[in-house]
């Protein structure tokens, strides 16, 4: 059942002008809230944005990607705490959020709605217009709303080209 959402989740760059039930959305962010996280620190914060006038100021914060007004919700994934490093020497913020915000597209997918993954922002600007803290930082925005159309999913590589056994190899 996971892997159906993982092969049904595509970037979306078109939504349908469709409000999300609230039961649906409270299921994508339930699927954020329960991610793993590095020490089970859970160092993030999710704005949900779905004030429209909101949604356009982002659009020129966002390198002027006009999808991101157009989605009827955009999560903002928020890092909380900058300062843990795990013991592999990696800061766990930007992995957290990202297993979190993951979850979160999954569970769009197996409802049927569609998301994309923004780091095309400029940092300043989006925390400016979201109220965001100095010490806190945006990882990524995600618009979520329904496809207008369906996309066409990109190429990936086969297992053989990305997969090795019990060492690296080239």
């Amino acid at each position: 059942m996971v892997l159906e959402a993982i092969k049904k989740r595509q970037s979306v760059r078109s939504y349908r002008e469709k409000e999300i039930p609230e039961e649906v959305l409270q299921q994508i962010l339930e699927a954020g809230r329960l991610a793993p996280s590095a020490s089970n620190q859970q160092g993030w914060k999710f704005i949900v944005v779905k004030e429209e006038s909101l949604r356009k100021k982002l659009v020129p914060a966002c390198k002027n990607q006009k999808f991101v007004g157009e989605a009827p919700v955009v999560i903002a994934g928020c890092a909380t705490n900058l300062d843990h490093i795990m013991s592999n020497g990696e800061h766990s913020y930007p992995i957290d959020l990202a297993i979190a915000l993951d979850h979160m597209s999954l569970e769009a997918a197996s409802l049927g709605l569609g998301t994309c993954w923004i780091g095309a922002f400029y940092q300043d600007r989006v925390k400016e217009i979201l109220g965001v803290p100095e010490d806190v930082r945006v990882v990524a925005l995600m618009p979520v709303g329904y496809p207008r159309e369906s996309g066409s999913k990109t190429e990936r590589k086969p297992l053989s080209e990305i997969i090795c056994y019990d060492k690296y190899t080239s």
